[in-house]
């Protein structure tokens, strides 16, 4: 509101004439405005500090805390895919690939080439929301200390710890699984 202000004295200004110079003993004087010291400077602290509050909040706002549920990790796709139809069979899971498979070329879980998804077609796309599906992820899309190529075979992703340890548990007594809590981006992607 105050720059609306502060843009509309500025254009009441502008567009006044000048008037006559004022002399001082044959010599022109301009009229000079002062304006007091601290003017400049608290106009551009207030708009840097709403500028620096809503980039924070827009940041803020493309993190969640969710809680993932891993049954297994390693860096064979194959592996981790045969252990994710078992877990399907055993535990009554549903699968969701996302439309994703393991492009050989690429040693990469991507979308396929032809995907209508221009953007992200031949390449991976995380899954980012809750869900309680059985998918193959890089586990360091979810944990920044993960080495690069680790595939999680992800059991879910939940909004609480409750429900986290509800779907670790009923996995049994498995010696790979475990749950964590993190910062998944879920700003937009495109």
């Amino acid at each position: 509101m105050k720059t609306a202000y502060l843009l509309l004295l500025i254009c009441i200004i502008a567009s006044c004439k000048p008037q006559p110079a004022k002399t001082n003993g044959g010599v022109k004087v301009k009229p000079v405005k002062i304006l007091p010291a601290s003017y400049k400077r608290t106009q551009a602290l207030q708009a840097n500090a709403a500028a620096d509050t809503s980039q924070a909040d827009e940041q803020a706002d493309a993190y969640a805390d969710y809680y993932i549920v891993v049954a297994d990790t390693g860096l064979s796709y194959n592996a981790l895919r045969g252990k994710m139809f078992d877990l399907n069979k055993s535990l009554n899971i549903p699968i969701d690939t996302m439309n994703r498979g393991y492009n050989k070329t690429k040693d990469l879980i991507a979308l396929s080439d032809k995907d209508e998804d221009e953007m992200y077609a031949g390449e991976y796309y995380p899954r980012r929301s809750v869900s309680d599906f059985l998918s193959l992820e890089y586990l360091n899309q979810y944990k920044s200390d993960a080495k690069e190529k680790t595939i999680a075979l992800v059991r879910g992703i939940y909004e609480t710890k409750t429900s986290a340890d509800s779907a670790l548990q009923a996995m049994g007594q498995s010696k790979t699984a475990f749950a964590f809590k993190a910062k998944v981006f879920v700003g937009c992607m495109h």
